[in-house]
């Protein structure tokens, strides 16, 4: 038996299902977020230009994707989800030792893509588990306490990944296999994770998505055109490395106050839509990215730059913790996988196109059409959460 919840961490008993899993989350991201900041750089000098970046920032989640729906259901289906986390959790941490040895933009792409599609067989069975284990007028609360600690995983991974780079002056290589090797201790906490059964569904797949609710249907559409414009993080990266040119170490800097931010505001931004409700919560999400995106698209100085990798910090911690909670809170509780895994595909098949435009108008306009473009997504996607969708 492992130690008594309240020697580990002060949390209510009945989110220490979550904090485990939480656990798991942490590791996988200080190992994850080791690379990920580095990985439009390493991309960059392999000759890679702005079409490759968006290629491994899209299309390893939209690939990942195509699994969730898979894998939700999968779960319904044998009223069974930890199994399938499990899985998930290996096959990327697996994946991550490719990196190292990348020798072209398209390896790292290859790589991106298979760590993303154990991401996309455990997320809906692991969101699904969150879910379960709170009762609605908590559930924000307990996706923010998962999102936080994933988060703070991120804020120590992209820390590691600047001390290595500029105190021991590490190459981008040597980063990437320490951070391969951390992943693998993800898969312990899962052990103490106790399963949630639910009852068997009996349809195929495609009903089984059919008969999901109107209101999660007109939500996944809401959320699928925001997606189309959040583009990925490497671009926020990019757009920070053109004032710091040859600065590695201080656009590493900015990730991790990226990631602070989102830290902080996760569980304020779950508590805040158990209180005054999840579309009124989802769209200060919405209209943050917005504004954040039009202010990226500036001619803006380096010290600007600090408030708005903050800002755009706070607008993920909204839209992450927000986005599920309200899924969730439309699915019925037997059909929870498969209705988070349709959410999840939706949005992440988004991510692709999301990405390829972005890189588009990099590589052939400039970056102010790559962040106008998303400031417009997110303005359109506001528009009708406050008229399509109802609570």
């Amino acid at each position: 038996m492992i130690l008594a919840e309240g020697e580990i961490m002060k949390i209510p008993k009945k989110f220490f299902p979550i904090f485990l899993l939480g656990i798991t989350s942490f590791i996988t991201d200080l190992s994850s977020e080791m690379m990920m900041p580095l990985i439009p750089l390493f991309i960059v000098s392999l000759g890679g230009g702005g079409l490759v970046v968006g290629l491994a920032g899209g299309m390893g989640d939209s690939v990942a994707s195509l699994l969730k729906v898979f894998s939700g259901y999968i779960s319904d289906r044998v009223g069974k989800k930890k199994w399938l986390v499990m899985c998930g959790y290996t096959l990327s941490a697996f994946a991550k030792l490719i990196f190292p040895f990348a020798h072209s933009g398209y390896d790292v792409v290859g790589a991106r893509v298979l760590e993303r599609v154990g991401k996309g067989i455990r997320t809906a069975p692991r969101d699904a588990l969150v879910a379960g284990y709170t009762e609605e007028g908590e559930r924000g609360k307990g996706f923010g306490i998962h999102r936080a600690m994933d988060t703070l995983g991120a804020v120590m991974g992209s820390f590691l990944a600047f001390v290595f780079l500029w105190v021991f002056l590490m190459d981008m290589r040597d980063v990437f296999l320490i951070g391969a090797i951390i992943s693998f201790f993800s898969i312990i906490p899962l052990y103490f994770v106790k399963e949630i059964k639910t009852e068997k569904i009996k349809s195929k797949l495609f009903e089984g998505v059919a008969g999901l609710s109107a209101e999660l249907k007109k939500f996944i559409l809401v959320a699928s055109i925001f997606a189309l414009g959040n583009f990925s993080y490497m671009f926020f990266i990019l757009r920070a490395s053109i004032e710091f040119e040859d600065g590695i170490a201080t656009v590493v800097l900015l990730y991790i106050l990226f990631n602070i931010s989102y830290a902080i505001f996760c569980v304020p931004a779950g508590s805040l839509s158990d209180r005054i409700g999840r579309r009124n919560s989802l769209l200060v999400g919405y209209i943050a990215f917005a504004i954040t995106c039009l202010l990226f698209s500036l001619s803006i100085s380096k010290l600007s730059l600090i408030p708005l990798f903050a800002m755009y910090g706070l607008s993920f911690a909204f839209i992450e913790t927000v986005e599920r909670a309200f899924a969730s809170d439309l699915c019925r509780r037997f059909e929870r996988g498969t209705g988070l895994g349709a959410f999840h595909t939706s949005v992440g098949l988004c991510a692709f196109p999301a990405s390829m435009i972005a890189g588009f108008l990099w590589e052939y306009s400039s970056y102010h059409a790559t962040f106008l473009w998303g400031a417009g997504c997110s303005i359109v996607a506001s528009l009708l959460l406050v008229s399509l969708v109802r609570e």
